[in-house]
């Protein structure tokens, strides 16, 4: 009996490190990047809490300030 040997395809881990772990520069643009989306999707759910939460005390929803009465 001949065994031969075959090379799994592997599993997502595997696909992971040989698409962006293999090459350094791959793999620091890759870290930039998701910190640079992670950021943003952060700030972006934070800031509609806050609005959902402060709906009326904010200074955009008071309708007298900011605003001058015309002069004629």
């Amino acid at each position: 009996m001949e065994y031969t040997t075959k090379r799994s395809q592997g599993g997502l881990l595997e696909g992971l490190y040989r698409v962006i772990m293999r090459r350094n520069s791959i793999y620091v643009t890759f870290i930039i990047a998701g910190a640079f989306a992670g950021e943003r999707a952060v700030d972006y759910g934070v800031r509609k809490i806050w609005e959902h939460n402060n709906v009326g005390k904010r200074y955009e929803d008071i309708p007298v300030l900011g605003q001058r009465q015309s002069e004629e």
